[in-house]
């Protein structure tokens, strides 16, 4: 078993075991290679879905946007994704095939601050957690 990047590249040689531990979110290839009766090797996409723990909206090009990784046209496209201030205020809806949210409300930047989100993928599964956003 090995796992390439979006870019085919090698994110995790080939191994024995089908199991891949500490794997950053996003697209992967899995190839499975038959060693034992030399039959070739088979691929198959992957998505591991994750978030960002901080995001730091100061236009700087390093994490300018709070967005969730592992999904795309080709895994939960029509997924929800909802941003929360603490109280429970609904400050944005964002697609999760678009750039992400910036850290605006009605024009204006937030304050460094926890934030919550909820995401809904399109499969039904669903997640709820925080991040930072740091000025």
């Amino acid at each position: 078993f090995r796992l390439l990047d979006e870019n085919n590249v090698v994110y995790a040689p080939y191994q024995n075991s089908n199991v891949f531990e500490n794997i950053q979110p996003g697209i992967y290839t899995v190839t499975v290679k038959d060693v034992k009766n030399n039959c070739g090797s088979v691929n198959t996409k992957v998505s591991v879905i994750g978030f960002p723990k901080f995001f730091t909206p100061n236009n700087d090009g390093v994490h300018d946007t709070w967005q969730v990784y592992g999904v795309s046209d080709e895994f939960y496209p029509n997924s929800k994704v909802f941003i929360y201030n603490r109280y429970g205020k609904l400050l944005k809806e964002i697609s999760p095939l678009g750039e992400g949210w910036d850290g605006l409300y009605n024009g204006r930047v937030l304050p460094s601050d926890d934030y919550w989100f909820f995401v809904k993928l399109q499969d039904g599964r669903t997640f709820k957690n925080h991040f930072t956003l740091k000025n």
